[in-house]
């Protein structure tokens, strides 16, 4: 069988799984993800030694240490999959909720019904959680998955779809519910996203050279977000411990993630008292520091940062500083050279807090809080599928209600069009 063959008959497979689904009540499907839980949790040792091997293979290929710790599963990482599935039974289900029904006047009422969207195909790299993480909330929406992850994780991401395939045949759903695509070869990526009419939506996590690849050659609408460059702007009116926490831990915390911060904003009244002590703790963890001209003159060891610099996603300890006159020079900053993906003000001013809010147009938007905190689970959503930056359908972080779409519906007693 040729891959473009291959491709179409695991998708068609993956078609049969979302008719089973649709009809499965919200226990059955809670019950699912429990066993599903369970399973991951029996079989961690197993996971874990397929996972060895990826890293073993990323490590030959000289694979940066952001992508290693992406793709590396631990036992503790297994138990988070576990804890999100679980979380995910435990949350409303959506499907079948009637929105917005309102009475017309000539007596019929009109409302909006939460459906599954069908059959999603998922493209990631790294990450094999994401298995865990996709599958547990498309089968909670009622979607069968399809799920293509990088060949740096395919021993990873086959055991752990393998475990969660086998518990829903076991338990009366149909496998192809959970499908997974275990060839390496980028052409059935291709193939893939060629597939109109039987998959229903791409959702791409990744490099943003992935994304973009499967933005331009998809004849399926795709949900995505292309980097994440995101801003914290410490404002004049900032409590300094407070803003020196958040920052650090948006940098610090977990750099290779599409959430961390790439550029500190700091208001110029504050910067000579705030600075020497915020850079001194990042230097002390490791942190490449590149500055703007006034960052500069205070600080001469510093690196000069660039233009380039303001839009790269760096996914590392690496932090641009930039030492701005006021919150509307940072708004117009975060405005050129953001990803529109998650960007924080840090502040007590009321008035500016809300300005910023409003004015700042991202998935998220954060007062006093570090960027590392939009993420699916921190928002209550339980595992996200990932985090949109368009403004269709779904923006932010994607759970189940955004792996839903809606259809009317009508509740007449005889009504007729005149």
């Amino acid at each position: 069988m040729d891959i473009k063959e291959f491709v179409f008959q695991k998708a068609k497979e993956a078609r049969e799984g979302a008719r089973s689904l649709s009809r499965a009540s919200s226990s059955r499907k809670n019950a699912v993800l429990v066993k599903m839980a369970e399973a991951l949790a029996n079989k961690a040792a197993e996971l874990v030694a397929a996972n060895r091997k990826d890293i073993e293979y990323a490590e030959k290929k000289g694979l940066s240490k952001a992508l290693v710790d992406r793709l590396t599963l631990t036992e503790k990482r297994v138990e988070e999959m576990t804890k999100g599935l679980i979380e995910v039974a435990q949350l409303p289900d959506p499907v079948g909720e009637i929105i917005n029904m309102r009475q017309r006047p000539n007596g019929m009422a009109v409302g909006r019904m939460r459906v599954p969207i069908g059959v999603i195909g998922i493209i990631y790299e790294a990450r094999p959680n994401v298995t865990a993480d996709a599958t547990g909330l498309c089968l909670k929406a009622g979607n069968a998955v399809i799920l293509r992850g990088g060949s740096e994780a395919l021993h990873s991401n086959r055991a752990i779809a393998a475990v969660l395939r086998d518990v829903a045949r076991a338990e009366g759903i149909h496998e192809g519910a959970v499908t997974f695509i275990d060839i390496p070869e980028r052409e059935a990526i291709m193939e893939m996203l060629k597939l109109e009419g039987v998959i229903d939506l791409i959702i791409p996590r990744g490099g943003e050279g992935l994304i973009r690849a499967v933005t331009e050659n998809s004849r399926i609408p795709v949900l995505k977000h292309y980097k994440g460059v995101c801003h914290i702007f410490v404002d004049r009116d900032a409590d300094p411990a407070m803003a020196e926490s958040i920052c650090f831990n948006a940098k610090v915390q977990r750099p290779g993630t599409c959430n961390a911060m790439e550029t500190m904003l700091v208001d110029g009244p504050i910067a000579a008292s705030f600075l020497p002590v915020m850079l001194k703790r990042f230097k002390d963890a490791g942190v490449e520091l590149r500055g703007c001209a006034k960052t500069r003159a205070l600080f001469p060891g510093i690196s000069v940062v660039t233009d380039e610099d303001y839009q790269s996603e760096y996914l590392d300890l690496i932090l641009n500083v930039k030492i701005v006159e006021d919150m509307d020079e940072a708004m117009r900053h975060i405005s050129c050279y953001g990803s529109a993906h998650t960007d924080a003000i840090v502040t007590m001013n009321y008035e500016r807090s809300i300005r910023f809010l409003r004015e700042v147009d991202s998935s998220a938007v954060l007062v006093n809080a570090s960027t590392r905190l939009n993420d699916g689970y921190q928002f209550g959503l339980g595992a996200e599928i990932g985090i949109s930056t368009d403004k269709i359908h779904a923006r932010g972080p994607m759970g189940l209600e955004e792996l839903t779409c809606t259809k009317f519906v009508v509740l007449g007693n005889g009504q007729l069009r005149e």
